[in-house]
């Protein structure tokens, strides 16, 4: 105590304590034991209490009372030596904080001393400018993608008002700038092939190769090969100077695996580490190389069933599903069958040369149809009667004949007898519906599948209403 006292005589009688005070960094000397022997004006304000009542209490007692957050004191007692910290002083401001170790003649501790500053501004501004950053960064991935936009031409596919479409469109912007990988699912000819073509113009990859590998075309025993490449000699048969398979190809782009269902079971723990390492090996290698690949899948099955059946790898399948996309059928967003049907019909009249128009009737009709092969019937519909069509306005009678024979039981169902009970008109519509699918579909097997029944139960219909199967229908079932 009689050191403290004069250490504390000294600052009395010195011009330190001027130059102390003219300070705005904050100046709290204790000794070795924690006590407080003196602080400056600047560290007094920012304790919010007068130094009569901090000087002879000891840091650790302070510290306790929240008066600051940690004790720099404290840290420099525990550890021996000088230690920065960022300390939290009345709950509020944020200080750098050093405390200084000073010894005496003999290397004793007797003093420590602690500079603080304020950087409570300097956190705050250090946070706004990583917000500032964040933002900018959104920003120009917003004008990047409005730009590749700007640059697309818009697939037919992409054209519709419902709400179901809108969200659809919406999604593959945000899921366009998200580099990794993507499941798309829906029903055969929904268009999966033109989002993914569009998910890869959308993203920063689009600079780069967009490989379509169609994984149910291309025969099992090849397949490895095409994907992964091989080795000069790999095998009897093999080019004498290898082959780079269709992953490297995307190298720095997109691998699109269409039908990834069809990816034989042997060759999907191989597909499972490229998604994870980024890495395969060649058949016939013998070390690994990188791809750097954004991968993108698409089926129409239904992939957990599979892995519950044990045809799919489970693994895989949570690999692929990072960020799902399901393409709604057409039947179940009817608001996008007049825009597809007016864009296709000007597209197809502009590439054949012609003036075509749709009926009110026909548009009526298509309207109601349910489209089993989605847009891609569409599509095909449309140039078909563009091109066969008698006269500039299209009619019923310019349409196939599977459309023809809807039209035809729409207005049969309408003329029906009056005379006839609920049953009875149900039987005849029954009939109408079972006739007409037999004449589409050739086979009961593939009757009964469109008509979402079982064959047993179609025929047990076709035996009650007495219809008659034409002899290849029989032979085929």
């Amino acid at each position: 105590m009689e050191r403290d006292a004069e250490i504390l005589a000294l600052f009395q009688t010195s011009r330190f304590i001027d130059i102390f005070n003219a300070l705005a960094d904050g100046i709290y000397i204790s000794d070795a034991q924690g006590t407080t022997i003196w602080l400056n004006n600047a560290s007094e304000n920012l304790c919010g209490l007068p130094k009569s009542q901090l000087i002879g209490q000891n840091v650790a007692d302070l510290e306790s009372m929240g008066i600051f957050n940690p004790s720099v004191t404290r840290l420099v007692m525990e550890s021996g030596k000088s230690t920065t910290t960022i300390q939290l002083v009345n709950k509020k401001g944020k200080f750098l904080v050093t405390g200084h170790l000073i010894t005496d003649d003999q290397g004793n501790p007797e003093l420590i001393v602690s500079h603080s500053r304020d950087i409570t501004e300097a956190a705050r501004a250090s946070s706004q400018l990583e917000e500032t950053v964040a933002l900018l960064k959104r920003y120009s991935e917003e004008i990047q993608l409005m730009k590749r936009e700007a640059n697309q031409n818009l697939s037919t596919v992409m054209i519709g008002n419902s709400r179901t479409f809108l969200a659809l469109l919406d999604l593959i912007k945000k899921v366009a700038v998200a580099d990794t990988t993507v499941l798309i699912t829906g029903e055969t000819g929904v268009g999966k092939t033109y989002l993914a073509e569009q998910i890869h113009q959308l993203s920063e990859r689009c600079g780069a190769p967009f490989v379509h590998v169609n994984c149910s075309a291309i025969p099992e025993s090849l397949i490895e090969s095409e994907l992964f490449g091989y080795q000069k000699g790999a095998f009897t048969g093999a080019n004498h100077s290898g082959k780079m398979g269709l992953v490297k190809m995307a190298d720095h782009g997109t691998l699109f695996l269409d039908e990834i269902s069809d990816l034989p079971y042997h060759l999907q723990s191989k597909l499972l580490l490229l998604l994870q390492n980024k890495t395969f090996m060649p058949i016939g290698g013998t070390k690994t190389y990188t791809a750097d690949i954004r991968i993108i899948a698409a089926t129409n099955a239904n992939l957990l069933e599979l892995v519950r059946q044990g045809k799919f790898r489970h693994d895989l399948y949570y690999r692929l599903n990072i960020l799902p996309m399901n393409v709604p059928p057409l039947r179940e967003r009817k608001e996008d069958i007049f825009p597809l049907l007016h864009h296709n019909l000007q597209k197809f009249n502009t590439k054949h040369n012609q003036k075509r128009r749709f009926s009110a009737d026909v548009l009526d009709l298509l309207h109601h149809y349910e489209w089993p092969g989605n847009v891609r019937e569409l599509e095909n519909l449309v140039e078909r009667i563009v091109i066969t069509a008698k006269t500039d306005e299209i009619l019923i009678t310019d349409l196939p004949e599977e459309l023809r024979s809807i039209n035809e039981l729409d207005e049969n169902i309408l003329t029906l007898g009056g005379h006839l009970s609920l049953n009875e008109r149900m039987e005849k519509i029954e009939i109408e519906i079972i006739t007409n699918a037999l004449k589409l579909h050739k086979t009961t097997r593939k009757t009964a599948s469109a008509l979402g029944i079982t064959q047993s139960l179609l025929m047990r219909r076709i035996k009650k209403y007495e219809i008659q199967l034409n002899p290849e229908t029989e032979n085929i079932g």
